[in-house]
């Protein structure tokens, strides 16, 4: 048997950073090496075969990381990337979290570990309770721990003081029971992990096309002459995508990177499953890199725009017969200031002028982007330029073409499906009330930073969580813990430790849950859930390890108890039933959820079912209130940063997924031992007189800041040259997530500005 790794027992040691710079390997191939360490590591040798065989495959389980979809038809042996392997290494690890740990840890020892220290204790084993007054978890049964929650539930003054929130790992089945009970408790505040990242992709696509969804397939890609990779790092967080990247490149198209930082993976790509990604030097996936300055995507697409319109790149008859509002925005972009694109974007006017030949002369393009574009002020009005030019250019409803928001978490597209919405809009609302005979509430609901507004003001004061890492997750981190620990009760589902579970409120519950590679018996036999990835896509997850512990319930099982202790035995819906056997559920989401009749039928396919896009599968812009695709016309913003300061993004390390912390290493930015250092590109440096190695705390600086709070501090983090863009910066979340305002948020979509936060070094 193989010898497995103990968890640390000692946390990070800052002053041990070691940074030999950002690397110019390729991307896939050393990430082997380290899958199989890590699965070793953690799950032992047979374990870690098991679980990989079945990882990604159509009898197997989802992966618990990204929602970069499977492909159609023939499937790769080994259908997963490094971190989909260290999500999994980390989630059947046989590291065990017990009775035992908490007895030996107070919670405010807990609370001084770090993110990494937290989550490397491995697997949480039955539910725990933290008393009022008291210092350590201690054992409580589930019918306790419903039962206390129940009360306190019940106890508020209204529903509305209560905030549920959901992480994108929640199935499907588990995502539309939870919103359904929320809503017969009579409340909609039902926060996300979607409205901190692709909210503003919602808000800006069902504007534009009138849906909130991307208009492509994974067999689009391979059809694609050209493909535009905006605000977004595939290598570390969604390293599936570089394969549909480089049978793209075979296919003939070309790729186009526009980023701040050069990554790894667009520059070159070793994919391990051939024997050229083994033995050849790689593909080098961008054909173009636009070193763009954070932001500065906004100004860029209006230039585009202007250049297509001035060269008559325009697709008359799509325009003409399927979109409104052209004219406008015509005249709109027409009028550009130029000056403020080259300060903008800091791009050389010639690269600008390359990308619109590109996309001129291209008959299928596909737009990618990911969180480097939703999280500032202005990242509603930066997608939206983006659909423009797609629709100057009729990249909708066409074979090779669309819009592709990427989305992170494994299920996060799944669960706005199924209803996890602060303000799902009436139709679905009604379809809910109709099926079941209970009264839904209508009053939109708290998104996330509503909610911690809520819990700051003493507004609610009871907060439950189905899965995330709530704290670690959001903005403005000394408020946001000042919040929980208001409430009154504090509840986690959780798989394992992270840092809200030391965070807490005066009385604090731990439920442990099923993993996603983990079999879920219940009394009708083994079921299966399912999840939708990025494109669309549903189809069935099925566990297979055995549970961490007999005393682990699944997610739908926790809702379904919790529904029945809260609302009581003779509440019309049949919880019990629904816990017993998934196709009920499923039954009942066919009859609510729009494009999901048939469900447990078709989700049985072999790849499942693809729900329905009309603007992809029709040209039909239902969605929008002309029934046309939409032009927008958007004043020009640009970020003005004031001399000696820097714009900072938040970003992940190669190490991570979401607030999930894997190792302390950065292997293609060059960063060994640690995690807090700010990346700064060497001109810069010398202005500000700081140099390589340097120790600096990072201060951020709003002087909007309603609450008169116009600076935030995070301390101690090591410079490291780089080269990023000239004026920008980038640290990792969440370790500069204290930098991020509370109330700076995007317009319409209100998701935190974590990739524009002006900022001063102050060295040590």
């Amino acid at each position: 048997m193989a010898r497995m790794s103990k968890p640390p027992e000692h946390d990070v040691d800052e002053s041990r950073i070691e940074v030999t710079g950002p690397k110019t390997w390729a991307a896939g191939l050393p990430g082997v090496a380290v899958s199989l360490k890590r699965g070793v590591e953690q799950m032992g040798l047979g374990r870690t075969v098991t679980t990989l065989r079945l990882l990604n495959q159509r009898e197997g389980f989802d992966c618990p990381g990204c929602a970069w979809p499977e492909p159609q038809g023939h499937r790769k042996l080994a259908e997963f990337c490094e971190n989909g392997a260290k999500a999994v290494a980390e989630e059947a690890t046989r590291r065990r979290v017990g009775p035992e740990f908490f007895a030996a840890h107070p919670v405010a020892e807990l609370a001084g570990k770090t993110d990494f220290w937290l989550g490397q204790q491995g697997r949480l084993t039955e539910p725990v309770v933290l008393r009022e007054g008291g210092t350590h978890y201690e054992p409580i049964s589930w019918a306790d721990a419903f039962a206390l929650v129940a009360s306190r539930l019940n106890g508020l003054a209204g529903p509305d003081e209560a905030v549920f929130y959901t992480s994108g790992r929640t199935s499907n089945e588990a995502a539309f029971l939870y919103q359904l009970f929320v809503r017969s408790f009579g409340t909609n505040n039902l926060p996300d992990c979607s409205n901190m990242c692709h909210e503003s992709s919602g808000a800006a696509l069902a504007e534009t096309t009138g849906i909130g969804k991307g208009s492509v397939s994974i067999d689009d890609f391979a059809r694609a002459d050209l493909i535009v990779v905006v605000g977004q790092n595939p290598g570390t967080n969604h390293p599936r995508m570089l394969s549909a990247l480089e049978d793209a490149k075979k296919a003939g198209a070309k790729v186009v990177a526009v980023n701040p930082l050069p990554e790894a993976g667009l520059l070159r790509f070793k994919n391990p499953q051939n024997v050229r990604g083994v033995v050849g030097a790689g593909t080098q996936l961008a054909d173009e890199f636009l070193q763009i300055r954070l932001g500065g995507d906004q100004a860029l697409f209006q230039a585009v725009g202007n250049l297509l319109l001035t060269w008559d790149a325009v697709d008359r008859e799509f325009v003409e017969g399927f979109t409104d509002g052209f004219a406008e925005y015509a005249a709109h972009v027409r009028e550009l200031d130029w000056d403020a694109v080259d300060l903008a974007t800091g791009l050389p006017r010639a690269q600008v002028e390359l990308l619109a030949r590109m996309l001129a002369d291209s008959q299928r393009t596909i737009f990618c982007w990911a969180m480097g574009l939703t999280q500032h002020k202005h990242a509603v009005a930066t997608i939206k330029e983006i659909a423009n030019v797609a629709l100057l250019r009729g990249m909708i409803g066409k074979p090779g073409a669309g819009l592709c928001p990427v989305r992170g978490h494994s299920n996060v597209q799944g669960d706005r499906t199924m209803g996890i919405w602060e303000k799902m809009p009436e139709k679905f609302l009604a379809a809910l009330e109709a099926e079941f005979g209970v009264p839904v509430p209508r009053k939109h609901g708290f998104d996330t930073v509503d909610a911690i507004r809520a819990m700051r003001d003493g507004r609610a004061k009871v907060f439950f969580a189905v899965g995330g890492n709530f704290v670690a997750a959001t903005p403005d981190t000394a408020v946001t813990e000042r919040a929980m620990r208001s409430c009154d009760l504090t509840v986690h589902v959780s798989t394992k430790l992270n840092r809200s579970h030391v965070v807490h409120g005066r009385e604090a519950l731990i439920l442990p849950t099923l993993g996603r590679t983990e079999s879920d018996l219940q009394h009708t036999g083994e079921q299966f859930v399912t999840v939708e990835d990025s494109m669309s896509v549903v189809h069935r997850s099925r566990g297979r390890l055995e549970p961490a512990s007999e005393s682990l319930l699944s997610e739908v099982s926790i809702v379904c108890r919790l529904a029945r202790a809260v609302l009581g035995a003779g509440h019309p819906v049949p919880w019990e039933e629904f816990e017993k056997d998934y196709d009920l559920i499923r039954d009942r989401i066919a009859r609510v959820v729009p494009g999901c009749a048939d469900y447990n039928a078709r989700v049985r396919q072999p790849d499942g079912f693809v729900l329905p896009h009309a603007p992809r599968d029709a040209r039909e812009f239902t969605g929008t209130r002309s029934g046309k695709a939409h032009f927008t016309a958007s004043e020009l913003t640009v970020l003005r940063v004031p001399a000696g300061r820097l714009l900072l993004q938040t970003m992940r390390s190669h190490d991570q997924y979401n607030t999930t912390i894997y190792g302390l290493d950065d292997r293609y930015r060059g960063v060994k031992d640690g995690r807090r250092v700010v990346f700064v590109s060497p001109a810069d440096l010398d202005e500000l007189a700081l140099a390589d190695g340097d120790f600096v705390d990072l201060v951020s600086e709003w002087p909007e800041d309603p609450t008169g709070v116009f600076e935030r501090r995070a301390e101690r983090f090591r410079v490291v040259a780089y080269p990023t863009a000239k004026g920008c910066a980038a640290a990792y979340f969440p370790e500069a997530n204290p930098l991020v305002p509370l109330d700076s948020t995007a317009e319409k979509s209100g998701t935190p500005t974590s990739k524009s936060i002006v900022v001063r070094l102050e060295k040590l």
